[in-house]
């Protein structure tokens, strides 16, 4: 099977959006379109999106990825391109399109002058873990974050 890849926009929108909510369950389809409207009406040119396609133009996968310049963990130089999600459509993982996907994030970040290429995992999502490695990623670090809500004061000032 052929597959390309090229920089995702409007024309891929429902695809894009429909693969967005399965990996990241928490808003539906809809709200993930309004988001990359949003952000294709920005016209960022410090983020980065593209797809997977097949021969007869399904879009079976997609990377989005980010120039950080604040600190990103692990990285010595700035900015870093960051890889902020990669998806591919369940029949067509293993079979190189995450890896075709990461050379286009790569080569968009060295065209924008990095020279380091990051990203994160939870620490329980392991096949997430092994993608990352089987992609060449390193693991820099492990950090569990922690969050104590502050009730409102009931009391005078003191």
């Amino acid at each position: 099977m052929t597959i390309t890849i090229e920089p995702a926009g409007k024309a891929h929108l429902s695809a894009w959006a429909a693969l967005r909510a399965e990996l990241w369950p928490e808003a539906d389809a809809a709200e993930h379109r309004a988001e990359i409207e949003a952000a294709l009406a920005a016209g960022r040119d410090h983020a980065f999106a593209c797809v997977a396609l097949t021969g007869e133009g399904a879009c079976i996968g997609f990377a989005e990825a980010a120039l950080r310049s604040d600190y990103v963990n692990g990285c010595e130089t700035s900015p870093v391109v960051f890889l902020e999600g990669i998806f591919v459509a369940g029949p067509h993982r293993r079979s190189g399109v995450a890896r075709m996907l990461c050379r286009a994030v790569e080569a968009w970040g060295r065209g924008h002058g990095c020279s380091e290429f990051a990203s994160d995992a939870a620490i329980g999502n392991a096949a997430s873990l092994a993608l990352h490695r089987a992609l060449g990623f390193v693991e820099t670090e492990r950090v569990v974050f922690f969050r104590k809500p502050l009730a409102a004061e009931d009391g005078g000032a003191t």
